[in-house]
């Protein structure tokens, strides 16, 4: 008998796991639906020009890659559907001011993204193009945290960080890329050593504002420490200003921010959030703001938005039931 093997991380979903997952993506889109997002159903593949550009460049390393056999361009299939929609928004639908815009389809990654994660996630997500306020933010996480409620996820916990805090104070500090990058991975692994030998020779404000961003993570009294130990950069106190607004929205959910939560720093451009449920070590869910994503498709402007991935929603599920 011939054992019929499968890729590594690539897995057949079955009863009653896949009825399960199936209701979740009904239950899902009906709730978008109700709160006015529109579906779109991008395709598979497409031309690696527009799957790689602006917010998909950091997929590169993720995305397979093939050679269209009737025009003989490089093709892609789909690490993200992100990039997809955001070409949507620009080009199909760019007569619309606001669109509130959903999906739901595989996506395939050659690396997978964790141990014993699957390198075909079921992404499903929600975004809203052209509103630029915190007020839109919200509504996101606010749509986020009733999707999770949805799929069985009464009380997650979410980690919000502002990529906006970082970005200016690097931009005060003038930094190269080089250093700029080593710093980023200095603070991303919150080692405060690494951060002090990178920011020696600047000026004290500055090297001590670096120094106190691995330590400024915690609940919402950290947003007050915030004020008082970085500068008075007008960008810095508008990121802040930003997170208070929303943590005034959120005291019913456990949250931590933590302000070296830097994760998509090459996209993202505001406030980056993740949930987290049972214990477990990778999110379950996350987004953010993107604006400008839209640029190299011939239309800037505000986007944010969260994804899902159903396999994973499946499992945290049944942890929490």
């Amino acid at each position: 008998m011939i054992a019929w093997l499968l890729p590594e991380n690539v897995e057949d979903v079955l009863p009653p796991r896949a009825w399960r997952m199936e209701d979740m993506r009904r239950a899902l889109l009906d709730l978008f639906r109700g709160h006015g997002y529109q579906l779109v159903i991008p395709p598979l593949m497409e031309y690696v020009d527009s799957l790689l550009t602006g917010v998909g460049a950091d997929l590169d390393l993720k995305t397979f890659k093939l050679v269209d056999q009737l025009s003989g361009r490089l093709m892609g299939v789909r690490a993200d559907i992100t990039p997809q929609v955001a070409r949507i928004d620009a080009h199909l639908l760019a007569t619309n001011a606001v669109n509130r815009l959903c999906y739901a389809g595989s996506v395939l990654h050659t690396q997978s993204a964790g141990f014993h994660r699957s390198r075909e996630p079921i992404q499903i997500g929600a975004e809203l193009y052209g509103e630029a306020g915190t007020e839109a933010d919200l509504e996101i996480l606010t749509l986020m945290l009733q999707g999770l409620a949805v799929c069985g996820v009464k009380t997650p916990q979410l980690d919000i960080g502002h990529v906006g805090v970082y970005r200016a104070l690097a931009q005060e500090a003038g930094f190269s890329s080089e250093i700029e990058h080593q710093l980023f991975g200095a603070l991303q692994a919150k080692d405060s050593s690494a951060v002090s030998v990178l920011t020696a020779g600047m000026q004290a404000s500055l090297r001590d504002a670096f120094a106190a961003l691995p330590q400024l993570y915690g609940d919402r009294s950290m947003l007050a420490e915030a004020r008082m130990r970085l500068p008075q950069l007008a960008s810095v106190q508008t990121a802040l200003d930003t997170l208070e607004t929303i943590d005034r929205s959120l005291r019913d959910v456990e949250v931590a921010y933590d302000l070296t939560e830097l994760r998509g720093y090459g996209y993202h451009s505001g406030v980056v959030f993740a949930a987290y449920t049972g214990g477990r070590s990778h999110a379950i869910a996350q987004g953010g703001r993107y604006d400008e994503v839209g640029r190299v498709f011939g239309r800037a402007r505000p986007a944010t938005g969260f994804s899902m991935d159903l396999r994973e929603l499946t499992i945290a599920s049944s942890d929490t039931q």
